[in-house]
């Protein structure tokens, strides 16, 4: 229950009000809308005539209310001068057809210009997104374990459509609002200035409310985003965990653990629009008494002569234009807040760079590695980790030997060989292949060089052929056939439904743990690397199917250096090289015989795995 009750201390806490954000805010190089319009490429002078069509739609909205004026100033003039309206029939007729034909003017603006914002909007999105998934793609371990899976599928899903919707709606509504504002009272201004001034005085009463509103709302979307990817999360998590969940009958827990990320998250939304809801009165209470001032001053004017009917009936049909503006400034705010706390997530990855690169003189090596790898006084830790993981290492493995790697849990092994390909980088001391520091190749080259098989394997959802040439996609059926026959998966993919055509689930499930281990080792040797590493990953597999692999690897029809990191001396016996880890350091190293000989903690463990009687013959 520990975890239910960090969730109810979460979401009793989440009842304060929230704490301002203190974390420094990053610098990137452009400002969120500078940003946006660099991903506009190629769209710019489409979104700059969707911006003029807007304003000028707006500008048409006084076509109805002014040419009513007129109508009505005409009618006003016909019946004070005792005059026929025949006499003015000509002038009636071009009123009426000006203001329809306007009108209909306006409305093909409208859609073209939604069309052309659609357009802009969705090719921005589809740019970015492109971009944010080839970042994501070229970031190293580091990245991946700083940022959580359902946090970066709600920076390229929900954030990004914040993003569209920001281009689509937002900023068109700013323009609209600013637009009709501007116009409307523009024209106000030209029938009759004191009546003008005393609707548009209210106007910085709003601007005020809006700005005290916004400094409210801002940390509250942030919030909200991060409740959002936390919900995420959660979900991801149990999901791709759902063979755990029922393993241990935990359903009900994780229902009830996604129930208060859910209410959580529920709750945060519903404080965030209370935001706005306590202000909404006031902003309404402003914008409904626009039409009572315009009553009581405009009914005073017309008593005294000051304007006419037809000013009046202006100022009536475009008073909604003083107004509307007003109500919408609120919800314009809160979409740009929620924009704001999208973007700085997006932007976030958008502008980050891996820490693993190619150096500027990295060399291109196409060709086959010969395969000699070396270890000169290699230490290492994590950014986050307290203590060394390696501590002075140094070995060699000549082109063609298998050396293996042997300790306890902890001790190092992985992160000794992540080193080879640079998924991470030693703090001091070099990594060679064949003379040359692995920093020194581009990354390309070296990683396609190195077949790397791992025990927690993920297979992708294709058939079996497909996830065994992932890496040699231009692979003829005959050669997947031979890889598989390698890692002994051969026999039971034939029995499989389709053979290799066999649709495997996500992550490969459906399949046993040997059997994706098998498929995982087939997909490192399809790349015939010069260097193929293999962390545990016969673990899965029994003894007889080992037995089929070791000879498998003892024989391949490439030149290849093997570092198997291993618990089985089934697997060890045989290798060129043993490395004994412990507390990240080589505490053992020699050939099988040899460090049976010399009784030390690989003695211990022959002896623990085969017994005493079968050490002697060993």
């Amino acid at each position: 229950m520990r975890i239910t009750e960090a969730h109810m201390d979460k979401k009793e806490s989440s009842g304060k009000s929230l704490p301002p954000d203190n974390k420094q805010q990053k610098k990137y190089p452009k400002s969120r809308l500078g940003w946006l319009w660099e991903n506009m490429e190629g769209r710019h002078a489409l979104f700059i005539v969707a911006l003029f069509g807007t304003a000028l739609y707006n500008v048409l909205q006084l076509v109805v209310p002014h040419f009513s004026r007129k109508l009505i100033g005409l009618f006003e003039d016909a019946q004070k001068n005792n005059l026929p309206l025949s006499d003015k029939q000509d002038t009636i007729y071009t009123l009426i057809a000006l203001m329809v034909g306007l009108t209909l003017f306006r409305v093909i603006i409208v859609y073209l210009d939604c069309m052309a914002y659609e357009r802009v909007s969705q090719g921005t999105l589809f740019r970015i997104r492109n971009f944010l998934y080839n970042k994501i793609q070229r970031q190293d371990m580091k990245f991946y374990s700083t940022y959580r899976t359902g946090d970066l599928m709600t920076r390229v899903t929900g954030d990004l459509d914040a993003v569209r919707h920001n281009i689509a709606w937002v900023i068109r509504c700013i323009v609209e609002s600013v637009t009709l504002f501007l116009s409307a009272t523009v024209y106000f201004f030209t029938i009759d200035v004191v009546l003008a001034l005393c609707i548009v005085s209210v106007a910085p009463l709003i601007f005020f409310i809006v700005f005290r509103f916004r400094r409210k709302v801002a940390p509250m979307h942030k919030a909200l985003r991060e409740k959002l990817a936390g919900m995420n999360t959660d979900a991801q998590e149990n999901i791709s965990g759902n063979r755990v969940v029922k393993a241990f009958a935990r359903e009900e827990y994780e229902k009830e653990k996604f129930n208060l990320s859910n209410e959580d998250y529920r709750d945060t939304n519903i404080k965030t629009q209370m935001v706005w809801l306590r202000f909404f009165p006031f902003v309404e209470l402003i914008a409904n008494a626009l039409p009572v001032i315009l009553l009581l001053v405009g009914g005073v004017f017309i008593i005294n002569g000051r304007i006419d009917f037809g000013d009046y009936t202006a100022f009536s049909l475009l008073i909604w234009a003083i107004a509307n503006p007003m109500r919408m400034m609120g919800n314009i705010m809160n979409e740009f807040q929620r924009f704001s706390a999208a973007s700085d997530k997006i932007m976030e990855i958008y502008y980050s760079e891996a820490e693993i690169v190619d150096h500027p003189d990295a060399i291109a090596h196409p060709e086959r590695f010969e395969g000699k790898i070396e270890f000169e006084h290699v230490s290492f830790q994590y950014t986050d980790g307290k203590l060394p993981v390696l501590k002075d290492i140094s070995f060699t493995a000549e082109p063609g030997e298998t050396v293996a790697i042997i300790g306890e849990t902890g001790c190092g092994k992985t992160s000794l060989i992540q080193m080879i390909p640079r998924f991470y980088e030693p703090n001091s001391g070099s990594v060679r292949i064949d003379g040359v520091p692995v920093e020194n190749y581009k990354l390309t080259d070296l990683r396609k060089n190195i077949g790397l098989a791992t025990q927690d394997v993920l297979l992708y959802s294709d058939t079996i052929e497909g996830n065994i040439a992932y890496g040699a996609m231009a692979l003829t059926a005959e050669e997947v056939e031979k890889y598989a026959r390698y890692s002994a998966a051969s026999d039971f993919i034939h029995h499989m439904p389709e053979g290799y055509d066999t649709i495997v689930g996500e992550r490969g499930v459906g399949l046993s743990g040997g059997q994706k281990q098998r498929i995982s080792l087939a997909r490192a040797l399809a790349i015939r690397p010069s260097i193929l590493i293999l962390d545990d990953t016969t673990s899965a597999v029994d003894m007889e199917t080992e037995k089929q692999i070791q000879h498998s690897l003892r024989n391949l029809d490439f030149p290849c250096t093997k570092i198997i990191i291993a618990q089985r001396i089934s697997t060890t016996k045989f290798c060129d090289k043993i490395l004994v880890l412990k507390d990240g350091e080589i505490i053992e190293s020699g050939n099988h015989r040899e460090l049976v000989a010399a009784g030390g903690y690989y003695a211990e463990l022959v002896k623990l795995q085969l017994g005493e009687s079968l050490v002697s013959a060993s």
